[in-house]
């Protein structure tokens, strides 16, 4: 599978319970995983273009955690959080990730992420397996629009990688 021309994500579907995305990127790989773990670069890029960040933070450690909050162009918060359960640096990342709803209850079974950054030189490729615990959440999810602003993230990840050379 290979991205499109313009560097754009493509999105699939490997099993009922299973997104998967992969981009390419204009930053060698040690910059591209210096943005996706460093909490300063993180609130330049996680957004895209749909709110700002207020909050990043990152504890990058098996049992560490991760919370993300951004206050959307609507004026609304949206916050994500997880564990990191697996980390080898500037290859691979797997956490899982929860979406905060007020007044809703964790899941028993929360949605696990695999980021597999590899690459050489000036170009770096990123595999997101994104696993659900069943179909119904994923496809929920993938209804929810989210494409589009997972598009508008990656690219503006992108841009920060390529700044920090």
């Amino acid at each position: 599978m290979s991205t499109t021309a313009n560097h754009s994500a493509v999105l699939t579907l490997p099993s009922d319970t299973q997104l998967l995305i992969t981009r390419e990127f204009n930053a060698p790989r040690h910059l591209v995983y210096k943005a996706w773990t460093t909490p300063e670069l993180v609130k330049r890029w996680w957004a895209g273009q749909r709110g700002q960040v207020t909050s990043a933070e990152i504890d990058l450690r098996a049992g560490g955690q991760w919370r993300f909050v951004m206050i959307a162009n609507g004026g609304f918060e949206v916050a994500f959080h997880g564990e990191y359960r697996e980390i080898v640096p500037e290859q691979r990342v797997v956490c899982t990730e929860v979406y905060e709803q007020p007044g809703v209850p964790e899941p028993e079974q929360p949605v696990v992420c695999t980021y597999t950054f590899t690459g050489e030189g000036d170009r770096t490729h990123l595999h997101l397996l994104v696993d659900h615990p069943d179909k119904a959440l994923r496809d929920l999810i993938l209804e929810s629009g989210m494409e589009s602003g997972m598009q508008e993230s990656l690219h503006a990840l992108d841009l920060v990688a390529q700044s920090l050379r």
